[in-house]
């Protein structure tokens, strides 16, 4: 019997109150504080934390890292080994980005879907969403808007995670050649995440608050819900125990949703049935991305009982299932991964309180981790 089992008998007894607690706190999400939901608006301008190196003469270099600036309303180019070098603005709180072979990065703001020409560092337009009941552009953990961004194999289509407050978030279909949005699907609520599978037939979202991902069709938009709630539905939207983020394994298109570093819930979209394995990290986890040879890497923002759970991390766990943890200096958020599998780079920014202005680059041989300041809030990641 691995941990996970008895942990789920201590939710209901030694964290009742902590959950209670959230549950008088907070409206949604995963944070029993709920401080980032009153965060300061951003004037747009870039982080002072973040020291400037001399920007590349001519196009943006390839491996050049760049992050979502949730805090600033940019993104940031980041030479991973001198730091920040150039920023584009391109919209309220942007959150997730996606970069495709044509060198456009499409983020995921409060206001729509900005196009960003990355070799030029340049915004090119941005895309104003059609659904209705987001609010005001505005900054907050909480906040309307899009949030998960993911791109079509074949680069046609962008489809981004849009959150209505207080209620069921939508995908959009964006046409990547018009510029358009071409159709909205209701999802579950809060849709941190969106993928897409390897041969572009269904699409994604990973839906916070509902304790569910929904799948849908591109074409017909047509959805379907599958509840991934390995720890059970207890606590509603106080509960600290939600999926976050997924990946799609490339071998058999299962997907891959971690929970506290204690279970890791393998989901088969084409039956709904979902298997757990066991996970080490002992840590509540955000981010992850699976490497073509199927590596995972999840994100462990740190523990949600001090007393008894490990601090951030970076998992990097096999397809075999053996597991590397590297410990981390403070909360992180997302990961990508350099295209030999050797670097990792995690964000600082953390959609709780608690986050910091920069990114870990990890060093996945020998664990070593160092400290880059980059960004301001920086959550969405992505390797040009």
């Amino acid at each position: 019997m691995t941990r996970a089992a008895p942990r789920q008998r201590a939710l209901s007894a030694g964290r009742a109150q902590a959950v209670i607690a959230s549950l008088a706190l907070v409206v949604t999400g995963c944070t029993a504080g709920g401080a980032d939901g009153a965060a300061a608006p951003h004037d747009g301008t870039p982080s002072a934390v973040a020291k400037r190196v001399p920007a590349p003469a001519g196009r943006t270099p390839d491996g050049t890292v760049l992050v979502a600036d949730f805090g600033a309303d940019t993104v940031t180019f980041v030479d991973p080994a001198r730091g920040a070098f150039d920023s584009v603005r391109v919209g309220t709180a942007p959150y997730g980005l996606a970069v495709g072979d044509d060198g456009r990065a499409w983020v995921a703001t409060a206001e729509g879907v900005a196009v960003v020409d990355t070799t030029e560092r340049r915004r090119i337009t941005r895309i104003p969403y059609e659904t209705t009941g987001i609010g005001e552009p505005t900054h907050g953990e909480y906040r309307g808007g899009g949030m998960g961004i993911a791109l079509a194999p074949d680069g046609r289509h962008a489809y981004v995670g849009v959150n209505r407050p207080g209620g069921n978030g939508t995908v959009e279909a964006i046409d990547t050649r018009s510029l358009k949005v071409t159709g909205v699907a209701e999802v579950g609520r809060r849709p941190f995440d969106v993928d897409v599978a390897r041969d572009g037939h269904e699409v994604y979202t990973t839906d916070h608050d509902s304790f569910d991902v929904t799948v849908v069709t591109p074409g017909s938009l047509r959805t379907r819900r599958i509840e991934v709630a390995p720890y059970g539905t207890e606590g509603g939207l106080g509960s600290w125990l939600k999926p976050h983020y997924t990946a799609v394994r490339p071998s058999d298109g299962r997907l891959l949703l971690p929970f506290e570093g204690e279970r890791l819930a393998v989901v088969d979209p084409e039956t709904g049935r979902t298997r757990i394995e066991r996970m080490t990290a002992d840590t509540h986890q955000h981010g992850v991305t699976i490497t073509a040879d199927g590596t995972l890497f999840a994100v462990g923002t740190g523990p949600i009982d001090p007393s008894r759970d490990k601090g951030p991390s970076l998992t990097v766990r096999t397809p075999q299932g053996q597991e590397k943890v590297i410990p981390l200096d403070g909360p992180h958020e997302d990961v990508a991964v350099s295209p030999d599998g050797r670097t990792a780079y995690v964000t600082g920014g953390f959609t709780r309180d608690g986050y910091w202005n920069g990114i870990s680059v990890v060093d996945v041989d020998s664990g070593t981790v160092r400290r880059l300041a980059a960004g301001d809030r920086p959550l969405g990641i992505a390797i040009l």
